[in-house]
């Protein structure tokens, strides 16, 4: 195709020559003659300083086959524009999702390099290092990228969280605690949970005793829900199996106006629902008068409820509650 192109482009001036040249050629040969190959040389050298013949072969349009080959041509125009950061950051994760944790951690650090104050390129750089890491540890690099990241976005969450698990790393579980607590004003309510567990685990690490319940973010629309399950039935509850707490509208349909999942190894908890855990934006817990509220276990994980289940008996409860309502699983769903 480039040869093809070549011959195309030479036939081009020719005609353009012809029509520029031939009024000279009468009188002045010498000067057409020059002119002539002015003009083709120039226009051979622009071409080959600004064009791309290559680009002009179908097999250079073509789509990557498989991502090996979409990794290597992005390779080879990161050679051609090394201080492409978007580039670098999307070789960082194709090396990733091809499982070459190293290669992409030195993609993210080119990217971490040409935008030193950019916390999310950051964030991703520090994760890549740990990733590539046999241990999974944060490294002195990652760890200043992480802090410098918090300087320039303080409530940047990713940088907040992973800085924390470097500190963990480093034993160093009463600045891991401090560096999470922010984050619980941050996220919703079923991402607090585990959370508060992570930071309390730091605390305890630190011989420090557990945040109080008022550390835990306020809302005025919430309802404690106490869940404990019958010792008679917990034989049947295994290991990995799921515990729903949830409420709906009383003879309303079957849709919760809010959930929240724990694990059935947290028996007896509290659960607090409250509207970020509405799974409808239409049907908030705020705007109840009166919900049902029920506890299940499943031991698949699934919310539907499924025979075989444990379940409580179903409590009704008015809101807004002035003290938590208790929920006891204790039968087998038919």
């Amino acid at each position: 195709m480039t040869a093809t192109f070549v011959v195309a482009a030479a036939l081009l001036v020719a005609f353009v020559l012809a029509l520029v040249v031939r009024p000279l050629w009468r009188d002045t040969r010498g000067v057409a003659v020059a002119l002539g190959v002015t003009v083709v040389c120039s226009a051979a050298a622009l071409y080959l300083l600004v064009g791309t013949p290559a680009a002009l072969d179908p097999a250079a349009r073509t789509a990557p086959a498989t991502l090996a080959d979409a990794i290597s041509r992005l390779e080879a125009q990161l050679r051609t524009a090394p201080t492409d950061i978007e580039g670098w950051r999307l070789l960082g994760r194709a090396y990733l999702s091809e499982q070459q944790p190293v290669q992409a951690r030195g993609a993210f650090a080119r990217a971490a390099v040409l935008a030193p104050d950019d916390p999310d390129v950051l964030a991703e750089a520090a994760e890549a290092s740990a990733l590539a890491d046999p241990q999974r540890r944060f490294d002195a690099r990652s760890v200043a990228w992480l802090r410098h990241a918090l300087e320039v976005q303080p409530r940047h969450q990713r940088a907040r969280w992973l800085l924390g698990v470097a500190q963990r790393q480093a034993g160093q579980a009463a600045d891991a605690a401090k560096t999470w607590e922010p984050l619980l004003a941050e996220v919703d309510a079923k991402t607090a949970v585990p959370l508060r567990e992570q930071v309390d685990a730091a605390r305890a690490a630190a011989g420090m005793p557990p945040l109080p319940a008022s550390a835990a973010p306020a809302n005025a629309a919430s309802l404690a829900v106490q869940v404990r399950l019958d010792p008679k039935l917990a034989a049947r509850v295994g290991p990995d199996a799921s515990v729903f707490v949830i409420a709906r509208m009383p003879g309303g349909p079957p849709m919760p106006i809010a959930v929240e999942r724990h694990a059935a190894r947290e028996l007896p908890f509290t659960a607090t629902l409250d509207d970020g855990d509405s799974p409808m934006p239409t049907g908030k817990l705020s705007a109840q008068r009166e919900v049902e509220l029920v506890a299940r276990v499943s031991q698949a994980g699934d919310a539907m409820p499924q025979a075989g289940d444990l379940e409580s008996a179903p409590v009704r409860v008015a809101l807004p509650a002035s003290k938590p309502a208790t929920l006891a699983i204790d039968h087998v769903r038919e």
